[in-house]
């Protein structure tokens, strides 16, 4: 049997599973350039700084985990309404990102998220 007019030979084709993944991994890099950007804000600036957020963990804490749990936009969004609270006439205290129901990424150890690995 002869492959059809104008497609690759087997051999020459990438699995669909790879191409997935690489289109996952598109997928998470601006969230992962976030985070990037978090993690460089939380070791040279937030040390200038010192502890003056009213809420506990920090802003820059809360934001990193918007960002690794809830993805860019919502993270974005979270991070700012985060930001308007946290202001001199504020209370503060606990205030911990939303969890989300079926985690659906994992987070290696140097922050970054990744694709949970499906199971065959």
């Amino acid at each position: 049997m002869r492959p059809a007019a104008g497609a690759a030979p087997a051999a020459v084709r990438a699995p669909r599973g790879i191409l997935e993944g690489l289109a996952l991994e598109a997928w998470l890099l601006p969230r992962n350039a976030a985070i990037a950007v978090m993690l460089v804000y939380r070791r040279v600036i937030s040390p200038l700084y010192g502890q003056v957020c009213r809420y506990h963990p920090s802003c820059s804490r809360y934001s990193l985990e918007a960002y690794q749990q809830r993805g860019l936009v919502l993270g974005l969004v979270l991070t700012a309404w985060r930001l308007l609270r946290c202001n001199p006439f504020s209370a503060g205290g606990v205030d911990d990102v939303p969890p989300q129901r079926r985690p659906r990424f994992m987070i290696n150890s140097r922050g970054f998220v990744r694709p949970v690995p499906r199971k065959a």
